[in-house]
């Protein structure tokens, strides 16, 4: 048996399973990105980690040290 995307989320929101019905609508809020998501073959995955290890950085040196140590340490990764 094979649904579409839209059926699904119809039948989740359907559920009486309160997680599923508000994950479905969501999804529903938000259809267009999904759809996108899993059909083009472009992602920001690598831009999104990087803005990570950027955060990660600066929360591990917070209060610690200068700005300009914040810079070169997140331009020369050891």
């Amino acid at each position: 048996m094979r649904c579409s995307l839209d059926e699904w989320i119809h039948n989740a929101e359907q559920s009486q399973i309160k997680a599923v019905v508000g994950f479905a609508t969501k999804l529903r809020d938000d259809l267009d990105a999904v759809r996108n998501g899993v059909t083009f073959s472009v992602s920001n995955g690598q831009v999104e980690g990087q803005v990570n290890r950027l955060k990660v950085l600066k929360r591990q040196m917070y209060g610690r040290a200068s700005h300009e140590l914040l810079k070169k340490r997140f331009l020369c990764p050891v």
